[in-house]
């Protein structure tokens, strides 16, 4: 493989179709987004982790979307991870590039050595989309569950949208030589499109958490088993690269599906605060409340969780009574 082909396929998504089991699916490779989003915060191990898993989700499910604004996924527990936030924003016209944002607020005295996902407890796992100015937005919810964010998404679709899908994700720090370390990431999406078998709908009717395995029968449970197995025996190193091309791991796994590919969507690290945003937030506070805020210096001060960016303002020129109003 040369450097120019995975130059390319880093922070991209490409989506595929299974003619012979009526499939569609989507391969994700994560690079710089990665690097983007966690060099903005000095996370411990298992924090960054739940991060980098969050953020290839939001990548993989964003494309699969017919996207107008934003599509965000959120955690939100009662464990030592307290919240995971990611927001995907869709292209604003075509050839661009998707922009993602994450961030994660944590208490460090709580954390334990174990495993990434065990930092989270008792919660849940949401979808929000978002198609911007005079629509509704949706959520979706399923509590936290499974022993992966990657599983907590997988009942969320099953559960919400009653979809079979099936995530097999891969993410951790390169050590590539000559190169310095840095996080990479990769996975596959897998969904299936039939109707909800009637156990499903019983299920639901108990309050039971659904799982795929629940929405497939006949023919399409055999072909959901049969491509399932033959992602089981996908490894680390194809998932993320950078050795193995996302168009040459189709063909590795699936080739006896009738694999065919799509335009790849390129995806970067990308975040849409600003002081304008800024001021808008705070144009619903009084002069009085502002003074709460008013720092020793007489500033307001705000900071982007996402970006890092930092906004210092003069109170005057803020509010709904601003005395001195930004022209």
């Amino acid at each position: 493989m040369t450097l120019g082909s995975k130059i390319a396929w880093d922070d991209t998504v490409l989506p595929f179709q299974l003619d012979a089991s009526d499939m569609r699916g989507r391969v994700a490779r994560l690079d710089g987004v990665l690097d983007g989003i966690l060099k903005q915060h000095d996370y411990p191990p298992q924090v960054e982790a739940l991060v980098a898993e969050m953020a290839l989700l939001t990548a993989l499910i964003g494309q699969t979307i017919k996207l107008q604004w934003k599509l965000s996924l959120q955690v939100q527990s009662k464990g030592a991870v307290r919240m995971i936030a990611t927001d995907y924003y869709a292209p604003q016209a075509e050839g661009e590039p998707a922009k993602i944002r994450a961030y994660a607020s944590y208490d460090a005295a709580r954390l334990t050595p174990g495993l990434p996902f065990d930092q989270v407890g008792e919660g849940y796992f949401a979808i929000m989309i978002d198609q911007g100015k005079d629509m509704q937005p949706y959520q979706g919810i399923t509590p936290l569950a499974g022993g992966s964010l990657s599983s907590c998404a997988e009942a969320y679709f099953a559960q919400s949208e009653q979809l079979p899908t099936r995530f097999s994700l891969s993410f951790g720090k390169s050590s590539e030589p000559g190169v310095a370390e840095h996080w990479r990431a990769g996975g596959v999406m897998l969904q299936h499109m039939p109707k909800a078998s009637p156990f499903a709908a019983e299920l639901q009717g108990r309050g039971d958490i659904l799982n795929a395995d629940d929405l497939v029968s006949g023919d399409t449970q055999e072909n959901w088993n049969r491509v399932n197995m033959l992602l089981e025996t996908v490894e680390d190193l194809e998932l993320i690269g950078p050795t193995v091309t996302p168009t040459d791991l189709l063909v590795r796994l699936f080739h006896e599906e009738g694999p065919r590919v799509f335009d790849a969507q390129p995806v970067e690290f990308g975040c849409t605060c600003s002081e304008e945003r800024v001021r808008n937030s705070l144009s619903i506070y009084s002069a009085k409340d502002l003074e709460k805020m008013t720092t020793e210096d007489g500033r307001v001060t705000a900071d982007c969780q996402f970006c890092g960016a930092h906004y210092d303002l003069d109170p005057k020129t803020l509010g709904f009574d601003a005395e001195n109003p930004p022209t």
